[in-house]
């Protein structure tokens, strides 16, 4: 029989937002609650909100929170007496489980030889063929006909240390770039080919299982959409599958739990094939990211089980409560689409996902696991308004979750939120994802994991008009925000106009036109559009017989950021002086740091000859690689980047003499 252990103080080995919402879970039950934080985090939302905090000295996460001595450490000198490793950094560490168990702490995850079991990706390829699992086998040699092919760390995942491979020649550099990325991320630069099939599904079935012989299957979730190999986009349940294959996952993932006496929560993940048939990928022996959406579905609150699961409990039941509605969640990057998802840092100035604050309604929703932010909407974020986003993590501010009696509905929702919302601070793929989430494919479940790369010319198409009529709107609230007083007509009269202008993210300019009189404002650039009313920080706009609201926001100086809102959607702005700064000319071979970052390795030498996109260097950032290449044909004549180097935003990385020059 197995023995009961009540938990009383939690400590989470993790940061952000998953450290927050065990945390909330926590405060229902009754635990007490231990933060660590790395420099950086001190002042993180989820330091502030436990009930006692642990530092853990340094910025990077293999000086912090990949150090499992100094977190056992803490948790004893906190006097926690259990461990919750979140996901990510240590969560999938056999070693670090041992540690926490050695140290007669409680591991809140499956035991250390599960974890072992499933740590390698090869060895559970095929300990899963052994028990009967289909698998996408390993390829040794891989040739012409196995063609593309996908490089993949055998230890660790996230899209970390995977490459897609499409010509032979091509395989050892990316090879070698896998090894050097998956040694840095997880400890060992194992890696393996398998085939690619870049329009498969990913579908996983969420797992829970206790020590006492039961296994839930709860449920599925589709996370087709993806970049760079890291989901954007989940959902459950998945959407269009044929009753048997459903059931042939669930059998195939309980099998998989069965086969190496898992326990706790757990997530198998198949490939989806067009014809029908499903690959095991992976079994991630934590909880994922996206599970808010099968808690959504089932009103379980899966770190209250895992918790139960710890101390001894029985799961509640032999099989798991059905699913209710449908869940979509959509994770909310910092970093811009438009430009390769280049990751962005700087301050958040605002984070306003909704005005109302009502409870959950629905399935799921109403558990209390999320912060609810509106009627079947639930937002889990490791950052509020005034958080500085730094390099050193990953790049996500937030989880946006929308609960609905069927998908269409929950889409909707889910759109609905993420373009009403403020957020005003670092680019965020916030368009992107409404854009998806309204796309005729994606709400009719048409999904690969290359939807968001083939619809991306759609997904990330600037919107000139918004930019237009938010430039109005920036301007306007600028002249009202100068003026004592700012007269409510307008008409388009010939006139001498102050000029301002703003660029948009996606470099392109707006001017407009405007003056004071006793006639009211005038303006030359929008002869249909009539001003409403106009404050520092409203707009209204009326164009034809449509009147618009416009929420105008400024932060900064010279160069200073206006975030414009409304209900449809946002624009960011930058107010440009009426005078160029000298100062802020570089020429035009230079490349400056995109981002700040590590410099990983440089690709070329001073004095080779270069083409236009020839990746030069790559710098890490956000846990991404990110090459930096070459403008136009020429030769680099400076290189100033070194391995190991960090470099802020406006490095100067290294200079190309173009060939016209």
């Amino acid at each position: 029989m197995t023995s009961k252990t009540p938990i009383t103080n939690l400590l989470v080995a993790n940061r952000g937002e998953i450290a927050r919402r065990v945390f909330r879970t926590c405060r229902e039950l009754g635990i007490a609650t231990t933060a660590v934080h790395s420099d950086p985090d001190a002042a993180a939302p989820h330091v502030r909100e436990a009930d006692a905090a642990v530092r853990l000295p340094g910025a990077a996460p293999a000086d912090t929170y990949l150090r499992g001595e100094l977190i056992v450490r803490a948790a004893l000198a906190a006097g926690a007496d259990a461990v919750h490793p979140g996901y990510g950094f240590l969560s999938e560490s056999a070693e670090f489980a041992r540690a926490v168990l050695d140290a007669g702490l409680v591991w809140v995850g499956p035991p250390p030889a599960a974890i072992a079991a499933m740590g390698s990706k090869t060895a559970a390829k095929r300990l899963m063929a052994e028990a009967g699992v289909p698998v996408l086998g390993a390829l040794a040699e891989p040739t012409e006909a196995d063609l593309p092919v996908l490089v993949k760390a055998a230890a660790g995942g996230g899209g970390r240390g995977m490459r897609v491979v499409r010509r032979l020649a091509d395989l050892p550099a990316e090879l070698a770039a896998a090894r050097a990325e998956a040694a840095k991320a997880f400890g060992s630069d194992e890696v393996f080919c398998e085939r690619y099939l870049p329009t498969g599904r990913h579908v996983e079935v969420q797992l829970l299982a206790d020590a006492h012989g039961t296994v839930w299957a709860v449920g599925d979730r589709d996370c087709s959409l993806q970049r760079r190999h890291q989901k954007v986009v989940e959902e459950a349940p998945a959407p269009g599958l044929p009753a048997d294959v459903r059931a042939a996952l669930h059998t195939a993932a309980v099998n998989a739990a069965r086969a190496i006496g898992y326990v706790g929560a757990g997530t198998a993940e198949f490939l989806l094939a067009e014809d029908g048939r499903c690959y095991f990928l992976e079994m991630n022996t934590r909880l994922q990211v996206e599970h808010p959406v099968t808690e959504a579905v089932t009103g379980l609150d899966l770190v209250a089980l895992q918790l139960a699961v710890a101390e001894g409990e029985e799961l509640p039941g032999p099989t798991p409560p059905p699913t209710t509605g449908h869940a979509i969640e959509a994770r909310l990057y910092a970093e811009d689409p438009a430009k390769d998802w280049q990751p962005a840092t700087g301050t958040l100035h605002l984070l306003e996902l909704a005005h109302d604050h009502q409870e959950f309604t629905g399935a799921g929703p109403g558990t209390g696991a999320g912060t609810a932010v509106g009627s079947g909407l639930r937002l889990d974020s490791g950052v509020e308004s005034g958080s500085e986003i730094t390099p050193h993590y990953d790049a996500m501010l937030a989880k946006v979750i929308a609960w609905a009696p069927t998908r269409a509905a929950a889409a909707r929702k889910l759109a609905d939120a993420l373009a009403r919302a403020r957020i005003h601070g670092p680019s965020t793929n916030r368009e992107l994802l409404v854009r998806a989430l309204r796309h005729p494919a994606f709400l009719a479940a048409r999904l690969h994991t290359a939807f968001l790369t083939e619809h991306a010319a759609e997904l990330t198409a600037p919107d000139t008009k918004g930019v237009g009529r938010a430039a109005l709107a920036a301007a306007l609230a600028d002249a009202a925000a100068r003026a004592t007083a700012l007269p409510s007509g307008w008409r388009n009269l010939p006139s001498r106009s102050q000029v301002k202008r703003y660029r948009a993210a996606d470099g392109t300019e707006s001017e407009v036109r405007y003056r004071h009189t006793r006639a009211g404002l005038l303006a030359e650039d929008h002869p249909d559009v009539e001003l409403v009313e106009a404050t520092a920080e409203r707009v209204v706009l009326r164009e034809g017989e449509v009147r618009r609201p416009y929420r105008v926001a400024r932060y900064g100086g010279r160069a200073q950021q206006v975030y414009v809102d409304t209900p449809t959607g946002s624009t960011a702005l930058t107010a440009l002086p009426r005078f160029p700064d000298p100062t802020a000319q570089t020429d035009p071979g230079a490349l400056l740091a995109p981002m700040p970052g590590t410099v990983l390795r440089t690709t070329a030498a001073v004095g080779d000859a270069v083409t236009a996109g020839q990746p030069l260097l790559v710098l890490e950032a956000m846990k991404m690689e990110h090459r930096v290449t070459a403008p136009a044909d020429g030769i680099l004549v400076a290189l100033l980047a070194t391995p190991g180097r960090q470099v802020e935003l406006g490095t100067l990385l290294a200079v190309v003499q173009t060939t016209e020059a």
